[in-house]
C-alpha cells in the first residue's frame, strides 16, 4: 500500500482489510452479493492513543504491520488516496493474529 495521507486520531486505528475470498471450499465462484464481509486486515496508521484523566495517553495495544480481527460491523469504511481501508477505535479490534 502506498504511503497514507491520513493521521487517525485518539485512540483509532487504520486497517487495510484482507480481500474476500473468491471461491468457497468446494469450488464454486462466489458473486460479490454473496461474498462475506472481511474480519481481518493489516494496520497501516494508529493514533497517539486516548487521552487519560490524568492528561497522559494511554498506549496502543496494536502497532503498524500488526494483522488483527475485528467486527464483522464494525467502525467506518472509507477511502484515501484509492485503496479502499476501515478505521476503527482500538476498542473494535477482537484480536491480534500472532503467527
Amino acid at each position: 500500500m502506498a504511503k497514507l495521507k491520513i493521521r487517525p486520531l485518539d485512540d483509532r486505528v487504520v486497517v487495510s482489510p484482507l480481500e474476500a475470498e473468491q471461491r468457497t471450499a468446494g469450488g464454486i465462484v462466489l458473486p460479490d452479493s454473496a461474498k462475506e464481509r472481511p474480519q481481518r486486515g493489516t494496520v497501516v496508521a494508529v493514533g497517539p492513543g486516548k487521552l487519560l484523566d490524568s492528561g497522559k495517553r494511554a498506549e496502543l495495544a496494536v502497532a503498524v504491520g500488526d494483522q488483527v480481527i475485528y467486527g464483522k460491523y464494525g467502525g467506518t469504511d472509507i477511502e484515501v488516496g484509492g485503496d479502499d481501508v476501515k478505521v476503527l477505535r482500538e476498542s473494535d479490534i477482537l484480536a491480534k493474529v500472532v503467527e
